[in-house]
């Protein structure tokens, strides 16, 4: 219980940094000084929230290499019998997937031998501040653009400066095609980040992880930016959905996934916070 006091604290406490971070006041009185996350809790349950997590299915688009998943009714292994309401009082299915399917996170251990693996992420990275780059207009001309450092460098002069630790998303709505045409979502290449654009938000911006409509970061087959990305620590999260709602300064990303030991990549979930 201890720990789960500790967890859930940090969690809050990271959330009120995160408020702080975007210009969000707290009531004075209470949080100035009393610390109370009553009063940071009340503030985030009055803002809109997004969901930026598609549901997925054995029908979710999926990198060929992997397959769709498989989803059965649980058997009882004694009998081989499937559990059912009427004859057992519950039911539950059996699901067969490959860690990177649906909305997904890739940790660095996904690509590194030696990088931390999905259950070593630190739980303040799970909110963070969220800035997204919108290209749809560039795509009318280039369909398959990869966001450049002069994209950055312009959406800067509109916006600010991207923060050091937050999260960049990609939107290309390339969402959309998730349900109603996922086979869009074979094609290569597709609209993507550019690997000095990648390298340029992490080491001259200081963003903590970055994430994309997608199911994969790059234009190219070679994986130069996932590599570069993985290889020095970062995590991404993989076909987001909904960016469209969600502007491009102001909000908050959370993004939380399962605990396998030693995991290299899940179905995650993911919501913004808007300001």
């Amino acid at each position: 219980m201890k720990n789960r006091r500790i967890d859930f604290h940090g969690r809050l406490a990271g959330a009120i940094l995160s408020l702080a971070m975007i210009g969000v006041s707290l009531p004075g009185p209470v949080c100035a000084q009393d610390g109370s996350l009553a009063a940071a809790y009340k503030i985030i349950a009055s803002k809109h929230f997004v969901d930026l997590t598609h549901s997925f299915s054995p029908s979710t688009p999926v990198w060929k290499g992997f397959g769709p998943a498989t989803f059965s009714r649980a058997a009882n292994p004694a009998t081989g019998q499937s559990y059912t309401i009427a004859k057992d009082g519950f039911r539950s299915f059996f699901y067969s997937m490959v860690g990177q399917y649906g909305t997904h996170i890739d940790p660095p251990a996904h690509f590194d031998p030696n990088g931390i693996t999905m259950d070593q992420i630190p739980l303040k990275q799970m909110i963070l501040p969220l800035v997204v780059f919108d290209i749809t207009p560039l795509l009318k001309r280039e369909p398959n653009h990869a966001l450049t450092v002069d994209d950055i460098g312009r959406w800067e002069k509109a916006h600010g400066r991207v923060p050091a630790g937050s999260f960049a998303a990609l939107r290309t709505d390339m969402s959309r095609d998730w349900d109603s045409n996922p086979r869009r979502f074979e094609r290569n290449p597709f609209p993507a980040w550019s690997l000095a654009a990648i390298e340029f938000l992490y080491d001259q911006r200081g963003i903590v992880a970055n994430g994309h409509e997608s199911l994969d970061t790059d234009t190219t087959s070679e994986m130069r930016s996932e590599t570069w990305l993985l290889k020095r620590g970062h995590w991404q999260i993989e076909a987001i959905a909904n960016l469209d709602q969600v502007p491009a300064t102001g909000a908050l990303i959370v993004v939380s996934w399962p605990k396998p030991k030693r995991g290299l990549g899940f179905p995650a979930r993911a919501f913004a916070i808007l300001p």
